[in-house]
């Protein structure tokens, strides 16, 4: 039994801490309609325009204002109460939530509406989860760093299992509007387990928000090979060989079973998170933490190389629209890329806490929010692009034999990387 619980997830900052567990449980609560909505959006304009570009656009509108924001938002941080401005973006998107769903029950069919209100959204996303990470060490002993972002990824996971499983029956069932009705639900639950976090004021000197001290963020950065190695790496599987915008396309001409097969795909990956999440005891005893995230980013691109394979392999929908039975060995591959990136998660969060001052955590929280949401985003753009021009399954293989072929060159590069040592964390 001991070893049993080794095995499992450690529950021991949620039991340690009344404002973690907030906070985690109001994180947990808007992920999961946050996730519905991204769903939900890509679906949508792929109804109305019929075209895996235009899905792949959402990135573009997307990525800019989450790098402008992400950047501007790690300085706020820094700068102001971190409670307030959780509470302030929290209640932003619950706004942005509430549009989508009245564009869908007034059946307006914009997709320029609907390209503007992801642009909103991802800019409040981009000063709100800053945030919410930064505060995370305020709340617990650095020891327990590892566990929390297991129990942080567990919670992203499950919301990116559950809200694209919702996603697709709602939206089979029920239509647009409901589906963003739900998001608007779980957002107003989670806003109000916001508001008993303590007061967390910034410490030590403050710096200005704006552009000096976005650059002197950037600037610290440039002196800390390690924290900067976890970016690199996680931008190029993410903007090399994220598969998502490709779902629609592949369940439409390949795989078969429209919605809910976008939805399955979706949350293949989710599921092996948590699986890697609920599995994560024993990451807490890994002391290379840097050759951790270059094997498990490898791992992410071999599992999207064979998805991409399987893809091409299938043989199209069914006659009546169906699923065909490659669904899922599709889902398999998902379901280990998904495992994969939750392992480099934990890892890199841990290597960016442990290695960044208080006083700086905002502003890399930004950057990382800019690689890490905005990374996908513009992966959507690429891979859209090369869904349209070479088809999915070429687009998905070669974005995987992409992603290992340039993470093998930059732990090459970067080798001091490989030796980062947990317990000795030099930045």
């Amino acid at each position: 039994m001991h070893r049993v619980r080794r095995l499992l997830l450690d529950l021991t900052p949620l039991r340690i801490s009344g404002p973690y567990r907030r906070l985690w449980t109001g994180m947990s609560l808007s992920g999961i309609g946050t996730h519905l909505t991204t769903v939900a959006v890509g679906l949508q304009i792929y109804d109305l325009t019929g075209s895996t570009f235009n899905v792949g656009l959402v990135g573009l509108f997307a990525l800019v204002p989450l790098i402008a924001l992400g950047l501007y938002g790690g300085s706020l941080v820094d700068a102001h109460d971190r409670r307030t401005i959780v509470l302030a973006t929290s209640s932003g998107l619950l706004l942005v939530a509430a549009a989508f769903a009245g564009q869908a029950w007034l059946q307006l069919e914009q997709v320029w509406l609907l390209y503007a209100l992801v642009a909103v959204q991802n800019g409040l996303y981009g000063i709100n989860n800053p945030a919410r990470t930064a505060i995370v060490p305020r709340l617990i002993p650095l020891r327990l760093l590892p566990a929390a972002n297991a129990l942080n990824g567990l919670s992203m996971n499950v919301g990116l299992t559950v809200g694209p499983l919702l996603a697709g029956v709602l939206i089979d069932n029920v239509g647009y509007g409901w589906t963003y009705s739900i998001e608007v639900g779980l957002l107003v639950v989670a806003l109000t387990t916001l508001f008993s976090l303590p007061s967390l004021p910034p410490e030590g000197a403050v710096a200005k928000p704006g552009l000096r001290s976005v650059l002197e963020g950037l600037a610290f950065l440039r002196t800390r090979p390690n924290v900067r190695m976890t970016f690199l790496v996680d931008m190029t599987a993410m903007v090399l060989a994220m598969p998502r915008v490709l779902f629609p396309g592949i369940a439409a001409v390949a795989l078969g079973g429209g919605p809910s097969t976008v939805g399955i795909l979706m949350a293949g990956i989710a599921c092996g998170s948590v699986a890697a999440g609920v599995f994560s005891g024993p990451l807490g005893h890994v002391r290379r933490h840097g050759l951790a995230v270059v094997i498990a980013v490898i791992g992410w691109g071999v599992a999207v190389t064979a998805f991409g394979v399987v893809v091409g392999m299938a043989p199209g929908p069914g006659p009546d629209g169906s699923a065909t039975s490659m669904l899922w060995p599709a889902v398999g591959c998902m379901v280990l890329a998904g495992a994969a990136d939750q392992v480099s998660s934990i890892f890199r969060m841990t290597i960016l806490q442990a290695a960044t001052p208080d006083a700086m955590r905002g502003r890399l929280q930004g950057v990382f929010i800019v690689v890490v949401a905005g990374g996908p985003r513009l992966g959507d753009l690429l891979l859209g692009s090369a869904g349209e021009l070479a088809g999915e399954a070429v687009a998905a293989t070669g974005g995987g034999l992409a992603c290992i072929g340039v993470v093998v060159i930059l732990a090459l590069v970067q080798r001091r990387f490989l030796h980062y040592d947990s317990r000795n964390p030099t930045p």
